[in-house]
C-alpha cells in the first residue's frame, strides 16, 4: 500500500473513533439533563399538587363565608321588617 492510501486509513479510523466518541458523550450529557429536567419537573408537580390543595380549601372557606354573608344579610332584612312594621 502506497503511503497516501494508509494516511488516507488512518485518518478515516481516527475520525469515526472521534464521532463514535463524541456521539457517545453527547448522548451522556442530553441523559444527565434529561435527568436533571425531570427532577425539576417532579419538584414542580408536588409543588402544584399542594397549591391545588389550598386553592381547593381556599374555595370552601369563601363558600362557607358566602353562606355566612346570606344568612347575615337574611336576618338583617327580617329584623328591619320586623322594626319597619
Amino acid at each position: 500500500m502506497s503511503d497516501t492510501v494508509m494516511v488516507a486509513l488512518i485518518g478515516l479510523a481516527g475520525s469515526a473513533v472521534g464521532s463514535l466518541i463524541g456521539i457517545m458523550v453527547n448522548s451522556k450529557m442530553m441523559q444527565y439533563r434529561l435527568e436533571q429536567l425531570e427532577k425539576k419537573v417532579d419538584g414542580f408537580a408536588e409543588k402544584q399538587t399542594v397549591l391545588e390543595q389550598r386553592v381547593y380549601t381556599l374555595e370552601k372557606h369563601n363558600e362557607v363565608q358566602d353562606e355566612r354573608q346570606r344568612v347575615a344579610n337574611h336576618r338583617i332584612d327580617d329584623l328591619e321588617k320586623k322594626v319597619g312594621a
